[in-house]
């Protein structure tokens, strides 16, 4: 170990190279706090092989000393962009959640893998700790919400940093119900896809849908305590439609306008999971408003999507497609596909137009329409 490789006094490599040897405990601590003083002073400085030397003689002062040493050295550290990965990272998996905290919820060193190892296999309080970090990716976000207990999940869709797959947001409109707090929360964040915020506004309380119409004034004073009614006017939110959403359905217009739209489409985005896609196809081959589909789209049952289906004349299989994609993405229990494809090839396409009409008549009928 040379002074080239480590800018450092003579002294303090002979203290280290006794330290490591066979230093008392007392001894490794002083020397890693002499150490870490060394590093942070020129860290802006250093180049990758320094940092990688750092790197070896800070995990080899790190074995046989206190927490409280390892809690002072992850503090230090945390801050710091350029901080050694390795170190970092043993920090950051500590069981000790004193050792852990600072680098999980500051180190920009920390990568998704390591986050994402922390979050499957440590403790809540690591969960938490990960939950306040500036960004948070969707990779991130799937794990806090698939093990976190209600404070890391109320954290995590607090922190204005997190991004959450569509998965997570799913999971979490599942975990919303009866919890008026995070309803509201999760109602508000700008990123949550439009079916599950209709989803989430069809089974809120009074109160959330009330939170949510003052954030968005001009559904205040429209939205009646029925559920049906709440998610009609919902639709017509202009809050309720990301830029995603109007992406998607400008894409279908113009398919449709130019005569690629077809089943196949219909299908590819199905087993895509694409459900503004699929649901603006859908509405243009049969002929109804993006609404009107909609509202099939989201019940509880299939047959709405049936419906649709059979007056569209789509065969069996790219229904299926799309029943599996709702079945995804609501979280709910897969469908008895057996007993939906009897039920699709009894439907007669004059019934399905039958009914098709009464949701439309529904719809022209709806305040939110006008």
């Amino acid at each position: 170990m040379s002074s080239k490789s480590l800018p450092a006094s003579e002294g303090l490599l002979d203290e280290l190279q006794a330290t490591l040897a066979h230093g008392t405990v007392a001894r490794r601590v002083e020397t890693l706090r002499r150490v870490t003083d060394l590093f942070i002073n020129g860290a802006v400085d250093y180049s990758n092989d320094q940092i990688d030397l750092f790197d070896d003689v800070f995990q080899c002062l790190m074995h046989h000393i206190e927490t409280s040493a390892k809690a002072l050295l992850a503090n230090r550290l945390a801050p710091i962009d350029c901080a050694p990965p390795l170190t970092i990272r043993a920090l950051a998996l500590d069981d000790l959640i004193e050792v852990a905290a600072p680098v999980l919820s500051k180190s920009e060193r920390l990568d998704d893998d390591a986050l994402i190892e922390t979050a499957r296999n440590k403790s809540q309080a690591h969960l938490m700790a990960i939950s306040t970090r500036r960004v948070l990716s969707g990779a991130v976000t799937d794990v806090l919400v698939l093990r976190g207990n209600d404070e890391v999940i109320q954290s995590t869709v607090n922190n204005p940093g997190a991004e959450f797959s569509e998965r997570g947001f799913t999971r979490l409109v599942s975990r919303a119900e009866g919890d008026d707090d995070l309803a509201t929360c999760i109602g508000l964040r700008p990123t949550i896809p439009r079916h599950l915020y209709l989803k989430l506004l069809a089974k809120a309380s009074v109160a959330v849908r009330a939170r949510l119409e003052a954030a968005n004034p001009p559904l205040a004073g429209e939205v009646s305590t029925a559920v049906r009614e709440a998610t009609r006017l919902a639709r017509s939110a202009p809050s309720a439609i990301t830029q995603e959403t109007a992406i998607a359905h400008a894409l279908i217009k113009s398919l449709y306008e130019d005569g690629r739209l077809d089943e196949h489409q219909v299908a590819s985005f199905a087993e895509a999971g694409k459900f503004d896609e699929a649901n603006a196809a859908i509405a243009a081959l049969a002929n109804v408003s993006v609404l009107v589909a909609e509202n099939m789209m989201v019940e509880t049952r299939a047959e709405g999507v049936m419906i649709l289906a059979k007056v569209s004349g789509m065969s069996w299989s790219t229904v299926k497609a799309i029943i599996n994609m709702r079945d995804a993405l609501s979280g709910n229990e897969p469908s008895d596909l057996g007993a939906c494809k009897a039920t699709y090839e009894r439907l007669r396409p004059s019934t399905a137009q039958q009914v098709l009409r009464f949701h439309r008549m529904q719809q022209t009928s709806a305040p939110s329409a006008a």
